[in-house]
């Protein structure tokens, strides 16, 4: 992954990574056509990209609320030593938990959490708390739920 950061993107992988984070299901035939470049060179271009790490992988976008989850909150963890969320990994692995971001200042981490109910989102704030202090914030709505990576030119 570091060779990522280090190396430049050309415009021929900017576009293609634009692409497939418009659609990452298109076809190698498609993507050539909308690059410029045979599908073999595409299909290289983006091995090379996922070995490198600049793409981590492909997913379907899924709406927590419309699969059932309409309770999103993000939990900031105040937490340390050998019980620390981030050193649990099972811990970790709940379900309920989508995203984990290790952060500066008082907090450990900040997670983004989606859940059936109230009561729902009380219990894994309770198993959250064997960790250290949860602290949280209920999300209302999203106005931009996610968003592509516009990967700069090289300076």
């Amino acid at each position: 992954m570091a060779a990522s950061l280090h190396t430049p993107l050309d415009g021929v992988d900017r576009r293609i990574l634009a692409e497939l984070q418009g659609d990452g299901r298109l076809s190698f035939n498609e993507l050539s056509r909308r690059v410029n470049l045979s599908a073999p060179a595409v299909a290289e271009r983006v091995r090379r990209l996922t070995d490198r790490g600049v793409i981590t992988g492909y997913h379907a976008h899924v709406d927590p609320a419309a699969a059932g989850l309409p309770v999103t909150a993000l939990v900031r963890m105040e937490c340390f030593g050998a019980h620390c969320l981030l050193r649990e990994r099972s811990s970790l692995e709940l379900s309920e938990i989508l995203q984990v971001h290790r952060v500066t200042g008082d907090d450990c981490c900040v997670l983004l959490i989606a859940v059936r109910s109230m009561e729902h989102f009380e219990e894994v704030i309770d198993r959250l708390a064997e960790h250290g202090r949860p602290s949280s914030t209920m999300v209302l709505s999203s106005p931009v739920p996610w968003r592509p990576v516009d990967v700069p030119e090289p300076s």
